[in-house]
């Protein structure tokens, strides 16, 4: 496919890493191949109850395995006129999760199941761009459809292996490895004709598990059967011009995939983002030196937080807390860090003089 389906967090995505490599190194050093130490030397064999004894690599091995059976067939494959990438059915009724990226402007959409049979038809349901997540419904859901399980992101830690599940490059039903580099993460994705939404989305799951076009909106699953995100980026190194950087990839941490996901069937929108906002209209202003500066205050909303610590249009904002603000993409990235109804010291500037104010935050 021409279209990248795994939005890059600047410009492409992350390279493919070796999974039997990894494997490898995480298995090193965990068994010790002989029931008896002097076995080398002496020449004698094993005893036949080591020799018999499931290796770790073997229980590992069995473990993956357990995991693709149980959860592979919830992914799904999205196809739309120009492109396609991966979901996961999230109930018996044929709601479909997937990234907003992956949908586009499109309202219907074909599906594949891994587990085989003729493509089915399904509709947009709802899309939120501000978080990268979209649902979709199967107009005529099979009755063998089988919705995965979703983890709680608050017991996700680093470290743990992790399997990424989905369709990279139309290759349907492949899986990578790797683990959970790190959670937390406040990442804003490319816009235009990268094909993200440009989206500053908190609370990311960052795996090493390859994430290559086409695993947007697949799964992210741990070796308890759980989904513990949806891989949605893949992260580049501006050294290497437009190359991906390897083994960094991000994905929607679980808990905001169900509760916007549930809130869109529903409702048949988002109602409550949970995202944090100053209740202002805004645009990036530059210095000086040309370079950006702040943010200056267009507008304020009535009722909105800004407006009651006493902001106004024409004031420039130039630091939330201690982050300082110079963009538009910086005082959202600022504002992803919290959450409405925090209050935040805003540090702006008002003919020539910098004053603060305390403002609570609304939400979007």
């Amino acid at each position: 496919m021409s279209g990248p389906m795994t939005r890059p967090l600047a410009a492409r995505r992350a390279r493919p890493c070796a999974a039997a490599v990894c494997a490898a190194a995480l298995l090193a050093g965990c068994t010790s191949g002989s029931g008896d130490p002097d076995a080398s030397a002496t020449g004698r064999s094993p005893t036949s109850s080591a020799a018999s004894a499931p290796s770790s690599s073997d229980q590992l091995q069995n473990e993956y395995q357990s995991v693709v059976k149980n959860v592979l067939p919830s992914v799904v494959q999205i196809t739309t006129e120009s492109d396609l990438g991966s979901g996961i059915v999230y109930d018996d009724q044929g709601h479909i999760v997937t990234n907003a990226h992956v949908v586009g402007d499109a309202r219907k959409f074909t599906v594949t199941l891994v587990t085989g049979g003729n493509p089915l038809e399904a509709v947009l349901v709802s899309s939120y761009p501000a978080e990268d997540l979209a649902v979709i419904k199967l107009s005529a859901p099979p009755k063998d459809l089988k919705p995965a399980r979703f983890a709680d992101s608050a017991k996700v830690e680093v470290g743990q292996i992790v399997l990424a599940m989905g369709n990279p490059l139309g290759l349907s039903g492949s899986v990578t490895q790797g683990i959970v580099s790190a959670v937390g993460r406040t990442v804003t994705e490319g816009a235009g004709d990268g094909g993200g939404t440009g989206a500053t989305i908190a609370n990311m799951v960052q795996t090493s598990a390859a994430i290559n076009p086409g695993n947007s909106g697949g799964a992210l699953v741990n070796l308890d059967n759980k989904v513990i995100g949806i891989p949605t980026l893949a992260a580049t190194d501006p050294q290497m011009g437009a190359g991906a950087a390897p083994g960094i990839g991000f994905a929607l941490p679980a808990s905001t995939v169900t509760d916007i996901a549930d809130q869109i069937i529903k409702d048949g929108k988002v109602t409550d983002s949970g995202r944090a906002a100053l209740g202002i209209t805004a645009r990036t202003v530059v210095g000086d030196d040309l370079r950006p500066a702040g943010v200056a205050v267009v507008s304020v909303s009535d009722d909105g937080g800004a407006a009651k610590a006493g902001l106004k249009a024409g004031d420039v904002i130039t630091k939330i807390d201690t982050t300082p603000v110079t963009t538009m993409q910086s005082l959202t990235e600022a504002l992803a860090a919290h959450k409405p109804g925090d209050k935040v010291q805003v540090t702006y500037v008002r003919d020539g003089s910098t004053r603060t104010a305390e403002v609570t935050l609304g939400s979007i």
